[in-house]
């Protein structure tokens, strides 16, 4: 993990075409800003583990119904 310390108004390159920018920083709260192609998902972390739960319940419910199908 890369560790960077950066101040308000300062930015981070990721590659030719991600930005992150540091919006406000507040207490414990730092407010970014994500400047990125649109082909590219960005996420806070616990939306994007959400997402990844429900697509492994999809897929085995998917599973589940197929084996059911065609165990008969």
């Amino acid at each position: 993990m890369l560790i960077l310390t950066r101040k308000t108004n300062e930015k981070i390159k990721i590659g030719n075409e991600i930005t992150i920018s540091i919006i406000e920083i507040h207490g414990d709260q730092v407010k970014i800003g994500v400047d990125a192609p649109k082909e590219v998902k960005v996420f806070r972390e616990e939306v994007y583990q959400a997402i990844q739960d429900e697509n492994r319940l999809a897929a085995n419910t998917d599973k589940n119904v197929l084996n059911a199908l065609f165990s008969k």
